[in-house]
């Protein structure tokens, strides 16, 4: 594997770390080097060096750095310049993005320059501003995010058959925040969906939210913001056969809905988040739920889905009847 090191001015590095863990998960092979006021070259040189040693391939070594032309950025530069270390890579302008696509393509890569080179497009892209006005090349290619699911060719007359004619289902997913950076970023890139439907009569009918979830789109992947009545008409449509989609319900109550209305054929469904309200008790740090919501879970497991609690790919999956159980609720 890859081994990545931030570096970076004050402890920028060691806050996007930890938020980059909180949307990809715990990360091996990753640490933090932070540039104190009170640090000179050589104090930032030796923990530099103390990071480059926890490495479990030192042959291999992305830099993520925030300045081009700053200590970190220097240093860095410096060190890839030492014998033995031509395989190292150093990229400047650290943002989140960046960091999540490094975390996501290492996976798939054993060399520092490639992985080096797949995450440029990503850390520019993530660069955006809000009203998109203000950004004269984002207003004339805005991304093509819908509010209904179109069939694959547009316009097609029913009964047309696309492929086999059968939406493709790479997770069906519970999460209370719905469309959010575990899902936009991780998930996404897991399962590699090319539609996202956010399931939902109450964000459907809410302009603003149905807005902001448009906004938070993947690059590439189209994002519609649907009813449930929406998602049990065009299940067994035919003209949706070339869709293979990630779909996210805000709790099991709207899943169980769909499914009393004719979507079938799920087998798994990934309880992300449910957030703690009043009267609910927490069986895991993301997930809270009462008698009411075991109800249902129970309803879902007769119909023989299986339940797994999972926040991001690279975590552990487990049994969400384990931790119902070790709670008490059940």
């Amino acid at each position: 594997m890859v081994g990545i090191i931030l570096a970076t001015h004050g402890r920028f590095a060691e806050g996007i770390k930890m938020s980059g863990e909180m949307v990809f998960g715990p990360q091996a092979d990753s640490e933090a080097v932070c540039l104190l006021p009170e640090m000179g070259p050589d104090d930032f040189d030796a923990q530099l060096q103390q990071a480059i040693s926890k490495m479990s391939n030192q042959q291999e070594i992305l830099f993520l750095v925030d300045l081009w032309g700053g200590t970190p950025f220097n240093r860095a530069s410096f060190a890839l310049q030492q014998d033995g270390h031509e395989r190292w890579a150093v990229v400047t302008g650290l943002n989140l993005p960046m960091l999540i696509m490094a975390y996501t393509n290492r996976m798939g890569m054993e060399s520092a320059h490639e992985l080096a080179s797949s995450i440029l497009t990503d850390a520019r892209e993530g660069v955006r501003v809000q009203p998109e006005t203000l950004d004269v090349a984002a207003a004339t290619h805005k991304p093509e995010n819908q509010s209904a699911p179109q069939a694959a060719s547009g316009a097609m007359p029913p009964g047309t058959v696309v492929g086999d004619g059968k939406i493709k289902v790479g997770l069906v997913r519970i999460d209370t925040r719905l469309l959010h950076g575990q899902v936009a970023t991780g998930w996404t890139r897991a399962i590699n969906p090319n539609r996202i439907l956010v399931v939902s009569d109450a964000v459907a009918h809410d302009e603003m939210r149905r807005t902001l979830i448009t906004q938070a789109a993947p690059p590439g992947v189209k994002v519609n913001v649907i009813p449930i009545q929406k998602l049990i008409d065009i299940w067994h449509d035919t003209r949706f056969g070339g869709v293979r989609a990630l779909i996210l319900f805000e709790n099991p109550h709207d899943l169980l809905r769909a499914l009393e209305g004719g979507v079938d054929g799920l087998e798994r469904v990934n309880v992300g988040s449910m957030s703690h309200t009043e009267g609910k008790t927490a069986i895991s740090d993301a997930i809270s739920v009462n008698e009411h919501d075991i109800a249902c879970f129970k309803q879902l497991a007769d119909r023989g889905i299986e339940l797994f609690a999972q926040k991001v790919p690279s975590g552990s999956s487990t049994d969400f009847w384990d931790l119902a159980q070790r709670a008490g609720m059940v």
